[in-house]
């Protein structure tokens, strides 16, 4: 298990950008594979991003590839999210999770064993 502690969120219109940082409590960061999944009012948990151990791989949700980039910093022991050209309907709660299931397909909430407790994205029309 790792503490994870997310930052960044905000309010900003739509078209801005946000960078969003998941700082890890754990010297042993390096060997997850970390990702990132957002939770709108009423609806399910979704995945958003995805990136391995090392950074050599990612993996992106169709509705954010292109405008949303993930990255880490092994030895600041932080992920990262960075969020551009953002639209109303990235408005959410994001988490960042830490596992051991790789990157590849679609990444689901149980692949995780470790989450942090969120931060508010709000983009306004």
């Amino acid at each position: 298990q790792v503490q994870l502690v997310e930052s960044g969120g905000g309010l900003v219109q739509a078209g801005g950008s946000l960078r969003l940082s998941c700082a890890a409590s754990a010297w042993t960061f390096g060997g997850y594979d970390m990702a990132w999944f957002r939770q709108a009012p009423g609806k399910e948990r979704e995945f958003v991003s995805a990136i391995s151990q090392k950074g050599g791989s990612t993996n992106y949700a169709d509705s954010v590839k292109g405008r949303f980039t993930i990255s880490r910093d092994n030895a600041k022991r932080t992920l990262y999210l960075q969020m551009n050209s953002l639209k109303p309907e990235d408005t959410a709660v994001y988490y960042c999770a830490a596992g051991n299931r790789g990157v590849a397909g679609t990444p689901a909430q149980t692949d995780f064993g470790s989450w942090g407790q969120g931060t508010q994205v709000t983009v306004s029309a």
